[in-house]
């Protein structure tokens, strides 16, 4: 049942306020842009309400990606020092509720090869996602006393939360899990990486998700304060469900889901190139509030 379909007594509404400033020392022209800023819609989460913002003002494309992403794609040939880039959406989320089989499923539900090959992506490497022998061999550890897929993807969520540091500044969006594995250091980037590589490394389909989480007055969840990202792990018998191993919580009504892909490298935000050499300064401000 969809966010549509569901009665609206239990759900939260949310609006999301993302703005980033480029700030360039020399002028700059020929930029070329890309934006994951727009959710569609997911299963238990409908947009109300989606607004970008360019300035200087240009002609902005809405495109839809492989991976069923909306994105915007914009030039700005002329020369400029300043790229202003903001975003306002409104979501409304439902509850997460899981079945009892959802919890209980082996790994028996992913005999559809129709299944499979539909996940094709999501059980393999990709340019930020790594199986290496020693990240399956945690994976298979850590997984092996459960034999439902829920279980499994848990445990490997509970031991990247106590064994990792959340140290930004120690990795960047290049990072590659394999290092951030090594240095048990990371932001939310690197261990939904690493989550996604140990998941499939064990056959567990996993995709990336980036988005937003609403931390309410007591921020008791890590990464309200930027973008964050977090790993969706397909369930049987509930689809795509959302484990953060930052916060060692399922991705509830807090959480806003702009964008899926196989790595971050499929989802980030903001990506361009701009001919000149000048160096650029970036300033981002992220707002989640909760509405009636």
């Amino acid at each position: 049942m969809s966010a549509a379909d569901q009665p609206e007594a239990s759900s939260i509404r949310l609006a999301v306020r993302h703005k980033t400033v480029f700030h360039y020392l020399g002028s700059v022209s020929n930029s070329v842009n890309l934006l994951h800023l727009e959710p569609r819609d997911f299963r238990l989460q409908k947009t109300l309400s989606s607004i970008i913002r360019v300035i200087p003002a240009t002609r902005v494309r809405r495109l839809t990606d492989l991976y069923g992403n909306f994105t915007h794609h914009f030039e700005l040939t002329e020369l400029h020092r300043r790229l202003e880039i903001e975003s306002s959406i409104k979501v409304i989320n439902l509850p997460l509720n899981l079945s009892s089989t959802a919890y209980s499923a082996g790994f028996e539900a992913y005999g559809d090869p129709a299944l499979r090959e539909s996940c094709g992506s999501y059980l393999q490497e990709s340019s930020l996602v790594s199986t290496h022998h020693v990240i399956a061999q945690q994976a298979l550890d850590l997984s092996g006393e459960h034999t439902a897929v829920f279980e499994k993807a848990a445990a490997i969520m509970r031991w990247i939360y106590s064994e990792f540091t959340y140290e930004p500044g120690t990795t960047d969006v290049a990072t590659h899990p394999e290092l951030a594995f090594s240095l048990r250091k990371g932001v939310c980037q690197d261990f939904a990486h690493i989550m996604l590589g140990m998941c499939r490394s064990i056959g567990i389909p996993a995709r990336y998700a980036s988005g937003y989480i609403y931390s309410g007055a007591n921020a008791e969840l890590v990464g309200a304060q930027a973008s964050h990202a977090w790993c969706d792990v397909l369930l049987p018998d509930s689809g795509w469900v959302g484990f953060d191993p930052t916060n060692a919580v399922l991705a509830d009504q807090r959480y806003v889901k702009i964008a899926v892909g196989r790595d971050y490298n499929d989802v980030a935000p903001i990506r361009g190139i701009y001919h000149g050499e000048a160096k650029c300064r970036m300033e981002i401000e992220v707002a989640v509030s909760r509405f009636s």
